[in-house]
């Protein structure tokens, strides 16, 4: 992972639970990063520099980023007009979606079908469904498509996690799949990805209206990333051995109460739910109120460039 993080925890869940119970498990997956520290501090800006660094993925479709890819500062203002920024707007939500965006891109080598917040009905209002569009190309003949959830919370309780599964669980009713698909091919940006040719006539025929879902959930991935406040990065002042031992720890326990939800919730009501891998993603901050309006602010900034 390109710094400032660095990936602390990374295997199947079922490596990291001690709940022996739970199942379907095997498509379970576990990422943690933590964020580096400096003068005794979490390094806001670092965080901030990758956040800017990576927006472009999502906030400006292929044809942008190529036409301005020589040109940072204009890359910059463009995509910081295509953010939902307003004076009451504290939820943070674009900034976890630009990280996984960043996150899909860098860790698993993913390409991004949709970027979100560029294809935004309008310039006050979140793109619907799905946080997050990529394709994985795993070789010439095979492909996982991935459709991501991202959140920003002050708190990592049970009733977040309860969200968090409402919003899986109406991302895979197969009417937003169908959704999903059809924003895909209703754009070009797929085309334009460096996808070899017979496997993009196979990605469009099962992305067809017409296809039958079934088809297509072996090859579905869910990513779901939660940016959240967390006190043990609030009170740390280096990143050491105890604090990547608490993290890690934090995260066992977030993890397997959140697939517990899960698994109650999907188990029975999505088909084919084994077929389906999901990958949460728990990244800790100290403080979300700093983060967003730092992120506010650079954004107005960029704007009146």
């Amino acid at each position: 992972m390109t710094p400032p993080f660095q990936v602390i925890i990374d295997c199947p869940f079922k490596d990291i639970t001690k709940e022996s119970t739970l199942t379907p498990i095997d498509n379970k997956y576990s990422l943690c990063m933590v964020n580096d520290f400096e003068d005794g501090k979490w390094n806001l800006e670092a965080f901030h520099d990758f956040i800017w660094d990576n927006i472009a993925q999502t906030a400006l479709n292929k044809e942008e980023r190529e036409a301005l890819g020589e040109r940072p500062s204009t890359l910059l203002k463009r995509a910081a007009k295509n953010l939902r920024i307003t004076d009451k707007d504290v939820s943070g939500g674009e900034i976890a979606e630009i990280l996984l965006y960043s996150i899909m891109k860098h860790h698993y080598n993913a390409l991004p079908v949709v970027p979100k917040i560029y294809y935004k009905q309008n310039a006050n209002d979140f793109a619907k469904g799905a946080d997050s569009v990529h394709i994985v190309i795993e070789d010439e003949e095979n492909f996982s498509f991935w459709l991501g959830e991202a959140k920003f919370y002050n708190k990592l309780e049970n009733a977040r996690l309860d969200k968090v599964v409402e919003s899986v669980h109406d991302t895979l009713t197969s009417n937003k799949i169908k959704k999903e698909n059809s924003i895909i091919l209703g754009i070009k940006d797929l085309d334009e990805l460096e996808i070899p040719q017979a496997l993009l006539i196979e990605i469009k025929s099962l992305l067809d209206k017409d296809a039958s879902l079934d088809k297509l959930k072996p090859h579905l991935h869910v990513p779901i990333l939660v940016l959240h406040e967390c006190e043990i990065t609030s009170k740390a002042k280096l990143k050491n051995m105890e604090y990547l031992d608490s993290i890690k720890e934090q995260y066992a326990d977030r993890a397997t109460a959140y697939f517990k939800k899960q698994i109650e919730k999907c188990k029975d009501d999505i088909f084919m739910y084994s077929d389906i891998c999901f990958h949460l993603m728990l990244i800790p901050v100290p403080n979300k109120e700093e983060i967003v309006n730092m992120f506010v602010n650079r954004a107005k900034t960029f704007r009146c460039f």
